[in-house]
């Protein structure tokens, strides 16, 4: 059924349809519509079987997922930037422990200073966590991302982040194809966990481990994430030809026969950056883009194989690490090392600050002139003359 609906209420319409047995929540900004709604969903017997936990916390939100979870519930919960951060002891924990919970994350800054807008500061602090983290490109992408996210949660044992930009998806209005709850069913089998913890059968799971056997559960939890990449893959082409639409998987490459240079990003600047390329594509511009849908785990090989033929490569990422440079883009130089592709990092969008059209294709011209240097950390539509100023302030 095809209806124009809140990015919001198409997510929460989406994980009614999976059948969650636990939700647990915790509200926060731009979030807190989806789980309202889910609360709504219940309340109402719409989803059905289903008990919703008020926490105090998004910690007590996870901590109670871990249990539910444990106790062979399929279980559900969404936060948002301090949310997730909050969350952070118990995601490492859910995610060793091989718990199959499903989590939206709708992308939103990370204070000081307070600031409630999108970018993907959150999901990127905890990008090595354990926890599959699927980027969401619109809403009709980030509903259908759920379907999927409970079918490689399930069949790994491993906890899954589904990620969409707070605010330009969650609060934004577009037409969205929702699936009966028969297709769904059809698609996503019922949930049979892997291990459940049983009075009559008493076990003990997340027990302590010693300096003899840590390295090997560790290596066994990376093992695990290697092998989501297959599973997103095919996830990904079963629900194609389930529902008709392509939806998720590794990368979305654009446009990329014969382009010399490619612009890699995640999450929905992509609908800005395609635009821009079809603008220099009728120019005679050999441009083409590469949009990461799975980055945890790296689909390394991929990337490697769509940017081979690539002359420069243009990383535009919503947050980075302090001190130290772009995160995405240190990815992409580790997948194309020994390519001769100059990759440029470059961060934009922080705390909300539109992504236009007209920025991106000056940032373009600027690459293509060679007048930016592959070595330093640029940001795009920086206030430069404030920075100068504040820096002169500072110096003793």
């Amino acid at each position: 059924m095809r209806s124009q609906v809140e990015g919001s209420q198409a997510v929460a319409r989406a994980v009614t349809l999976c059948r969650p047995q636990v939700v647990a929540a915790y509200p926060i900004s731009p979030q807190t519509h989806i789980v309202e709604s889910l609360s709504d969903r219940v309340r109402t017997g719409e989803l059905a079987g289903c008990e919703y936990l008020m926490v105090e916390s998004e910690f007590g939100a996870m901590s109670a997922c871990i249990g539910a979870s444990a106790a062979g519930a399929r279980t559900y919960t969404a936060t948002s930037s301090q949310g997730l951060l909050f969350m952070a002891e118990a995601l490492f924990n859910a995610s060793g422990l091989g718990l199959p919970i499903v989590m939206t994350v709708a992308n939103r800054a990370i204070g000081a200073p307070i600031n409630i807008w999108n970018d993907h500061s959150d999901t990127m602090a905890m990008r090595d966590s354990g926890w599959v983290q699927l980027f969401a490109a619109t809403n009709q992408e980030a509903a259908d991302l759920h379907l999927q996210a409970y079918a490689v949660a399930e069949e790994l044992s491993v906890p899954v982040m589904v990620c969409m930009d707070g605010f330009v998806l969650t609060h934004a209005f577009e037409e969205v194809d929702l699936p009966t709850q028969e297709q769904v069913d059809a698609y996503l089998p019922a949930f049979a966990p892997r291990q459940v913890l049983d009075p009559e059968e008493p076990v003990t799971i997340g027990a302590m481990v010693g300096p003899d056997a840590f390295t090997e559960v560790k290596y066994l939890m990376h093992a695990t994430q290697v092998a989501a990449l297959d599973v997103v893959r095919r996830v990904s082409e079963e629900f194609r030809q389930a529902f008709g639409r392509r939806s998720g998987g590794l990368v979305r490459p654009y446009r990329l026969d014969g382009a010399e240079t490619v612009v890699v990003a995640l999450g929905s600047v992509l609908g800005t950056l395609e635009e821009v390329v079809d603008d220099l594509r009728e120019a005679g511009v050999p441009v083409g883009l590469l949009g990461i849908g799975c980055f945890r785990p790296w689909p390394a090989a991929e990337v490697r194989d769509a940017l081979a033929g690539a002359q420069r490569v243009v990383v535009l990422e919503r947050a980075f690490s302090v001190g130290a440079g772009g995160i995405v883009g240190q990815n992409v130089r580790d997948a194309t090392r020994g390519l001769p592709a100059e990759v440029y990092d470059v961060v934009a969008g922080l705390g909300g600050r539109p992504v236009t059209r007209a920025s991106v294709r000056a940032l373009l011209d600027d690459v293509l002139g060679d007048r930016l240097d592959a070595h330093a950390l640029h940001f795009l539509d920086l206030h430069e003359d404030v920075v100068a100023r504040e820096l002169a302030r500072r110096r003793p």
